[in-house]
């Protein structure tokens, strides 16, 4: 029987350094998406209190320790680095993630200015402040960008869009970088 190999799905692709910002791979070894079932909203946040989480509210996340959480949409939040707890089952659809995604963190000076060419929502730290999550486009592909810090996002694309992303991400750094010099 033949045996399968882990790959990460930009493990020769990355890291990718520009002046002024670096592109690497955020490794997701574990992300479960969670979806309450109608009415059990509150005992899914009561459930997530185990881990020392809350269900995160619209274009929030929060982090305890190793474990995160991201607002996923309407209804649903990713958690990432943590078994979700025993106590969601029955009132949470769960989904595991972690395989379909791909997780790439951009830092630097001009992390901003190179994720704004491809993005259609305000980054600028005013009205996307550290810990603040957007479902959008990037380009032209669905994303989730969190902003880690002043000049650090993460952003999670499916697997199969992974190298596209960062094909899209390192012409915006090579232009943004070009635009400085």
């Amino acid at each position: 029987m033949p045996r399968l190999i882990a790959r990460s799905p930009l493990e020769d692709v990355l890291p990718l350094a520009v002046e002024g910002a670096v592109l690497t791979e955020v490794a997701l070894d574990r992300a479960t998406c969670i979806a309450p079932f109608r009415g059990r909203e509150r005992a899914a946040g009561a459930a997530l209190k185990e881990i020392g989480l809350a269900f995160p509210a619209p274009g929030c996340s929060a982090r305890k320790g190793e474990a995160r959480i991201l607002w996923w949409g309407r209804g649903q939040a990713l958690l990432i680095g943590a078994a979700p707890p025993p106590a969601l089952a029955g009132i949470a659809a769960l989904t595991e993630q972690g395989d379909g995604l791909a997780g790439l963190r951009l830092e630097g000076p001009l992390a901003e200015a190179a994720l704004a060419r491809l993005v259609p929502i305000d980054l600028r730290p005013k009205a996307f402040p550290a810990e603040a999550t957007a479902r959008t486009l990037l380009f032209h592909m669905t994303c989730t960008i969190t902003r880690l810090g002043p000049e650090a996002f993460e952003i999670l694309v499916m697997r199969s869009m992974g190298r596209t992303a960062v094909h899209d991400l390192a012409g915006a750094m090579r232009a943004v970088a070009a635009r400085q010099g």
